[in-house]
């Protein structure tokens, strides 16, 4: 059983002067047992909505939801194996970090050294004492993470945790997100810092105008539908190109002087053979590395948007639903 599971998820939201923004369209979506799952998409593309959703903080308005096997109307029965951070954390500004994980665990009999432990886990061990309202940006969203943690949670869903975080931070939270992955929990990590994600996750789902366009292990995500490449560089690379091409490679310009040749790893000894064979002598050879910002962007731009009113995909730029005639605005998520 996936630990999270949606169903044809639909949550629609009344606009103020009339009508309906529809946030989320007819999501399916499985998370699998342990490790860390990169939840990605755009700004307005449902993410929230759905975190929100799952943890019944809001009703859909057509779809199931399934958090630990539980439906939202079942959510008290396994709410205290799961751990959640939904945007931005709130604490009692004038109490210290200490004293609000502390109210915390006094609600679900928590011990103080739970609390500690937490905090040095989080890397608040030493600001412990420190007022809340004193924290820097990057330590509240620390303290929201072990706030999560109370519990010692199966489950953690945690919406941007590393959201104000400056790089030493953010190699923080990484660590901590991976270690907590391979202890067995399952780690649910909405994020837009793909950098970040492609080396925490084991599997990532990335949604677009409130559907989910492609999911599945990282690796997967990165080499579906494209072709291995060799990045090679040579002095004269114009006449290698010609070289490789007669060697029935493809070949094609790329960036100061590389060359992107369609080739497999296994490959690399055909093409140096092949070069030297002409006394072409190579200067760089390397697989090309395919990031996940590169198919984000590409998966992600000049995606179809979602009528608001009868829920159809309308192609990119058009100003009217080709289906029922309805004016066209971007669904913004609340």
């Amino acid at each position: 059983m996936p630990v999270i599971e949606v169903v044809g998820l639909r949550k629609e939201y009344r606009k103020l002067r009339g009508g309906r923004t529809l946030a989320v369209a007819g999501l399916d979506l499985e998370v699998p047992e342990g490790g860390v799952f990169g939840f990605l998409g755009p700004n307005g593309s449902g993410k929230t909505t759905t975190i929100r959703c799952v943890l019944g903080l809001a009703r859909a308005t057509a779809g199931k939801t399934r958090l630990l096997g539980a439906e939202p109307a079942r959510l008290h029965t396994v709410i205290r194996r799961v751990g959640s951070l939904v945007e931005t954390p709130t604490f009692f500004p004038n109490f210290s970090g200490r004293r609000n994980l502390e109210l915390l665990g006094a609600i679900d009999g928590v011990g103080r050294n739970t609390v500690e432990r937490v905090l040095d886990r989080v890397g608040l061990g030493a600001r412990g004492r420190d007022l809340f309202k004193t924290y820097s940006l990057g330590m509240k969203q620390r303290l929201g993470i072990g706030a999560a943690l109370m519990k010692d949670p199966e489950v953690l869903i945690l919406d941007e945790p590393a959201n104000g975080l400056d790089p030493a931070g953010i190699k923080e939270v990484r660590e901590l997100l991976r270690s907590l992955g391979q202890e067995g929990r399952t780690v649910f990590l909405s994020s837009h810092l793909l950098a970040e994600v492609q080396q925490i996750c084991d599997h990532v789902a990335i949604l677009s105008k409130g559907t989910c366009i492609t999911s599945g292990p990282v690796d997967d995500v990165l080499t579906a539908g494209r072709q291995a490449e060799m990045i090679v560089r040579a002095k004269n690379s114009a006449r290698a190109a010609t070289v490789l091409e007669a060697a029935g490679f493809g070949v094609r310009a790329g960036t100061d002087d590389a060359l992107h040749v369609t080739a497999e790893r296994d490959d690399a000894e055909r093409i140096t053979r092949a070069l030297a064979a002409k006394r072409i002598y190579l200067t760089e050879l390397r697989p090309a590395e395919v990031n996940l910002e590169t198919v984000f962007l590409g998966l992600t731009e000049g995606a179809e948007t979602i009528c608001p009113n009868c829920g159809n995909l309308v192609p990119s730029g058009h100003k009217f639903c080709t289906s029922c005639g309805a004016q066209i605005a971007e669904a913004v998520e609340p």
